[in-house]
């Protein structure tokens, strides 16, 4: 039997490739793991958690404004960007030992370098050749640099704007999905004025069109410009720093920042996949079974760099069912369908299941639940925004295929909704749990009448 330096070797640290590691270490296997940054990957150190603390520091402003209808004064407030990345580099860094100190502990050895396959059994790490049983690919994806952009080097992606020197006075966000969204909210509410430009005909394409048409009149109204049908053409920048965007409809327009936010791409480049024999898909993507395996039998990959669903936990739900296939000797196919996810706009967004549209592709005949309402919250404040709630359901069945909502908490919702909609609860299974009285997400078990019917395609009022 060929001997092995050891029986896994990991590349890359992030929540996919740190589970697969921690987790086949503490069955007793050999592990090494490569990070040639720091451990935690997109979602701790560049994306989900920083982005979150950040949207927290965004909505202050309006929290301000709200507590005048509950009876607070609230002092003129100011705000500090440097001391609010100070504070998120601290939590950063403290997330990231936990993510270290998870593998120390289970006996995984650890190489701060990058590691690049030389064959499927050899990779070269930190100026060594080491050998390894099976071979784990999880380095994620990047940002799509848009290089044919005449003027992107002038420009910024969401891994910089955690990290700026300072807070523009005014910027641009070329994109309409969950990113560009998220930052355009978060730097609006920080002050800055924010402009939001899009190919498509509405903000974020794949979501159900009732929350993407209410989120966008919303931002809107909280003084977000957003340009649809429209995309940057080219970037200049002035000599006193000043940018200015061209776009494609003929406006020009000026900022301190531009921010391009177009999609993300997987980070295959110069990883040594084509010595190891490893296939990849038209945008560089590995491409795996339902096993996460590739074409060659003892490599494997996860995550973003699959290109399957770019969110964190199906990451770590496939890191287990690798470790379950391969170490524990129960295959597991990761289902990847009914996955619930939240955009932390402002309003969030809650979403699992089909969209409306999505549904009636699939289904002859659908009932939709819906109600639009101010929220309990909102009544004293006096702030206008509204609260929408949709259920999606197939007529025949009765099963419950979509839950949408936007909104308060949303994200917190969509969460328990997941449980109920991988269950196949049906409407009837809703119509009979009793509400929580008073909260937003009792609609969710009161709405007992259609607001429409959908057959074939077609909608009945």
């Amino acid at each position: 039997m060929t001997k092995f330096d050891y029986d896994l070797f990991v590349i890359g640290g992030g929540s996919g490739g740190v589970r697969a590691g921690r987790l086949a270490a503490g069955l007793g296997k050999r592990v090494a793991i490569a990070e040639e940054y720091r451990f935690g990957g997109t979602c701790v150190i560049r994306g989900c958690v920083p982005k979150k603390l950040f949207v927290y520091a965004s909505q202050f402003p309006e929290h301000f404004e709200d507590a005048a209808g509950y009876g607070w004064t609230v002092p003129e407030a100011s705000f500090n960007w440097r001391d609010l990345v100070d504070n998120k580099d601290r939590e950063i860094a403290r997330l990231e030992g936990l993510y270290r100190k998870g593998l120390e502990n289970a006996g995984a050895e650890i190489f701060e370098a990058r590691a690049t396959l030389v064959d499927r059994h050899t990779v070269e790490v930190g100026g060594r050749r080491v050998t390894a049983d099976k071979i784990l690919i999880a380095v994620g994806g990047r940002p799509n640099p848009h290089a044919a952009l005449p003027g992107h080097e002038h420009c910024i992606f969401s891994n910089e704007a955690f990290d700026l020197a300072e807070l523009p006075s005014a910027i641009i966000i070329e994109g309409g999905g969950y990113i560009a969204v998220e930052f355009a909210n978060i730097f609006h509410g920080l002050g800055v004025d924010t402009t939001l430009v899009y190919r498509g005909k509405e903000i974020l394409s794949r979501f159900d069109v009732d929350l993407r048409r209410e989120l966008h009149a919303t931002m809107e109204a909280k003084g977000i410009k957003i340009l649809c049908h429209d995309v940057l053409t080219a970037v200049d920048k002035g000599s006193d720093g000043t940018l200015m965007a061209y776009l494609k409809s003929g406006k020009v327009l000026e900022a301190g920042q531009v921010m391009l936010a177009i999609g993300r791409i997987p980070n295959t480049d110069n990883l040594g996949l084509d010595a190891a024999g490893v296939e990849t898909g038209k945008t560089g993507e590995i491409i795996v079974d339902d096993y996460s395996r590739t074409n060659v039998d003892n490599i494997w990959a996860l995550g973003d760099v699959t290109n399957r669903v770019q969110l964190t936990p199906v990451a770590i739900h496939e890191a287990m069912g690798f470790v379950d296939t391969e170490f524990r000797g129960k295959p597991t196919k990761v289902d990847h369908d009914t996955i619930a996810t939240a955009v932390f706009s402002q309003p969030e967004i809650g979403t699992v299941g089909l969209s409306e549209d999505e549904a009636t592709h699939r289904f002859d005949r659908l009932e939709i639940y819906r109600a639009s309402f101010r929220p309990m919250r909102h009544t004293l404040s006096g702030r206008q925004e509204k609260m929408l709630m949709k259920l999606v359901v197939d007529a025949d069945s009765r099963v419950v295929v979509g839950a949408h909502v936007l909104g308060p908490d949303a994200g917190e919702m969509a969460q328990i909704l997941g449980i109920a909609l991988k269950a196949r609860l049906t409407k009837d299974d809703f119509d009979r749990t009793m509400a929580v009285h008073p909260s937003a997400a009792e609609e969710l078990v009161t709405m007992y009448q259609p607001s429409y019917r959908v057959e074939k395609g077609k909608r009945i009022d």
